[in-house]
């Protein structure tokens, strides 16, 4: 296999046409299992994926071609550029056309270094410490997973980017007769990732599991922990788009625009991307292989900055990309790959628990759909935990349910907001990994019926 530069320089130097990008990403990843207290399977992979996008330019506007391919073999480089041609020459012309990013100084640097890997050897530490947690008489199962996404982005402008993306997450369910509990953590290497921690907690969770009392559907005061809120936060995020807002296609919209400068709280919540953000770092510069309402191919090595999607309680900031910010007369905003929510006290998620005089207290969510568009009404169920507080303790576990809230709704109505903290969310861990999210009360916490979910 060739290096990801030399085969981005022979495929623009096979380029007919008038512009072209090369996207190319080497994957490298590992995993680890363990079910019924013993650890079941490991295993590494390395692959490669790589996208030519060619443009044809008519004027003002242009024409693209985007095709992308997992070969190895630099004999099938000239296929790639040709079939990439080809299909500029034939499409229809683009929306979103715009001249493309030019190279600045330093916009190249570490351009020459190869992939980054990875090895089961990255999970020694949890290994030796899950292995004091299966001598117990909890059924522990989960999984780890550690990825090294390597991207370099070179365009015929002369724009030249790298950048390494450590990904990583583990996951324990732990099993006590018919309870069950999750615990979750967040990484780049896993050396932060405390175990001994993480099953403490699964310990008493299932401990709070052993009286068990039914409730039925209706509106409770309700503790969100940090993993759940990330969950409703990211939904919400991946909705502000500012060409769906402009064309009153979602709940950003309102009549004759967007609701960019509407007040949500008078909380000073801030949600937020950051490609800078310590332990959370992505990308930062766009590299796409095809447009969508929130990115464009011709945005191709754009920074990417801070975004304030709500500041202070305000929605401030939609996702645009050039062509569409210069449309609407709105910021270039590019959309963010982590995702943080701050504005809150110091308070622990325990602390809360201990200021609650009656209510829920929920673990994960899962399952999460949108009902509502408009509204952002979204649906889902409670999953491996919810929790009856009385008088500033736990004292039961009670059944699942289903929930109706929208995001934008929970801002509105929360009244207490603790201290931000790295998590990891549930639903969507397979998409996204990076958030720090404070635990949230919410009065009036929608369970719109019984769930017979375990």
């Amino acid at each position: 296999m060739i290096p990801a530069q030399e085969l981005i320089e022979r495929a623009l130097a096979l380029v007919t046409v008038d512009e072209a990008m090369v996207v190319v990403t080497d994957a490298a990843e590992t995993s680890l299992r363990w079910a019924g207290n013993s650890m079941t399977t490991n295993g590494d992979s390395r692959s490669r994926s790589w996208t030519v996008v060619a443009v044809v330019r008519d004027g003002d506007g242009a024409r693209v071609g985007s095709v992308t391919s997992s070969s190895v073999d630099p004999d099938a480089i000239a296929g790639v550029v040709r079939a990439a041609e080809d299909a500029a020459r034939t499409a229809r012309p683009a929306d979103d056309a715009m001249p493309l990013i030019e190279p600045t100084s330093g916009a190249d640097a570490g351009w020459s270094d190869g992939p980054v890997e990875t090895g089961v050897e990255v999970f020694a530490g949890i290994a030796d410490a899950l292995s004091g947690g299966f001598e117990g008489t909890d059924r522990l199962y989960g999984f780890a997973h550690h990825q090294q996404h390597s991207t370099w982005l070179g365009t015929s402008s002369g724009l030249r980017r790298r950048f390494t993306q450590p990904t990583g997450s583990v996951e324990i369910n732990g099993k006590r007769g018919d309870a069950s509990a999750w615990v979750g953590a967040g990484t780049i290497d896993f050396t932060d990732v405390d175990v001994p921690d993480l099953l403490g907690r699964l310990s008493t969770r299932l401990d709070w599991a052993e009286r068990t009392v039914a409730l039925p559907a209706g509106r409770y005061e309700t503790l969100l922990p940090p993993s759940a809120v990330a969950d409703l936060m990211i939904y919400l995020m991946w909705t502000m788009e500012g060409r769906g807002a402009q064309e009153g296609h979602t709940a950003l919209s309102r009549a004759g625009g967007t609701r960019v400068g509407e007040k949500l709280t008078g909380l000073p919540l801030t949600l937020f991307s950051d490609p800078h953000s310590p332990g959370l770092e992505y990308a930062p510069f766009v590299a796409t292989a095809a447009s969508s309402e929130s990115v464009s191919v011709f945005d191709n090595g754009l920074p990417a900055e801070r975004v304030d999607w709500i500041r202070d309680g305000t929605i401030n900031s939609l996702a645009y990309p050039r062509h569409a910010a210069r449309e609407f007369d709105a910021p270039v905003a590019v959309p963010g790959d982590n995702l943080l929510l701050t504005g809150g006290d110091d308070a622990s998620i325990d602390e809360m628990v201990a200021r609650t005089e009656r209510g829920l207290l929920l673990t994960t969510l899962w399952y999460i759909r949108e009902v509502d568009p408009a509204t952002l009404l979204l649906t889902g169920l409670t999953r491996d935990g919810v929790y009856l507080v009385e008088d500033g303790r736990v004292t039961a576990a009670v059944n699942n349910f289903r929930f109706n809230e929208s995001p934008l709704d929970l801002l509105r109505r929360v009244t207490e907001v603790g201290a931000t903290e790295q998590t990891l969310p549930r639903e969507w861990k397979d998409w996204f990994t990076r958030t720090a999210m404070p635990p949230l009360r919410i009065p009036d916490f929608h369970m719109s019926s019984v769930s017979a979910a375990q």
